[in-house]
């Protein structure tokens, strides 16, 4: 006899999936410059913040918390060495900045909820869903939630700063099993990150799906991923979870 599937939770990843800067970071910073009196450019800033992020994520990855520095330290030095990068060598002249930024980044105001979020998420409860957040994030993104008023739809929220393991590291999707005591076959993680969220989650036996927005598709990851699994945005989710079901294959 065959029995239908049935999910019972969904994790979520939050930046660029539920959530997303309002103004680029380059901006970000420049705005707060000129605020301290300091003058550069926002796409030199940009660009610098991407090659600086790139390297202190794999120097002192999820945020050097096992080195022994705190989230605040780690993007206050991610900041410094962007501006460094940018030709703002006065780090004392930048260190406000980098205090400011820090601040600004932790306001609700500073990030915008993703079209169509808030209604799946109370589409997804009134299915009677579970519902968790799992976010390579750190220490405040629950006050980002709480501001946003996203935080009420989430049974837990786990990130990476709290519990040190970074997504695709199988240990936070399982404590996120743990936390909901539900087996894998019956959760399903959504995020937009390939590496990070889809194939991280059924690393562990989760169902996932990959949120890709309006841009075209990388090739090698539109031929690792079965199209019943893309959502091109957040309303496609409660469809995908109907088909999902009354499949029989389901992963």
């Amino acid at each position: 006899m065959t029995h239908q599937l049935q999910i019972r939770l969904l994790t979520w990843d939050v930046k660029d999936t539920l959530l997303r800067l309002r103004r680029p970071v380059g901006e970000q910073y420049a705005s707060s410059a000129r605020a301290h009196g300091l003058k550069v450019e926002a796409p030199v800033l940009e660009q610098a913040f991407g090659q600086v992020i790139r390297a202190q994520n794999h120097s002192f990855p999820n945020y050097g918390l096992s080195q022994g520095l705190t989230c605040r330290q780690w993007w206050q030095d991610v900041v410094l060495q962007t501006f460094h990068l940018a030709g703002a060598r006065d780090a004392q002249a930048v260190a406000p900045i980098a205090d400011q930024l820090y601040k600004d980044f932790s306001r609700p105001c500073t990030w915008q909820v993703l079209e169509g979020a808030e209604d799946t998420l109370r589409g997804c409860r009134k299915r009677g869903l579970r519902l968790a957040v799992v976010s390579n994030f750190d220490e405040r993104l629950e006050g980002i939630l709480m501001g946003l008023g996203l935080r009420e739809h989430f049974d837990f929220v786990l990130t990476s700063g709290a519990t040190g393991w970074c997504k695709p590291d199988p240990r936070i999707f399982q404590e996120a099993l743990r936390l909901a005591h539900v087996e894998p076959a019956v959760a399903a993680h959504i995020g937009d990150s390939y590496h990070n969220d889809y194939k991280g989650a059924r690393a562990v036996g989760m169902h996932s799906f990959l949120v890709v927005g309006p841009g075209p598709l990388d090739p090698a990851v539109k031929d690792s991923v079965p199209q019943e699994h893309i959502l091109p945005s957040l309303p496609h989710l409660l469809p995908a979870l109907d088909r999902l079901e009354n499949s029989s294959t389901g992963l």
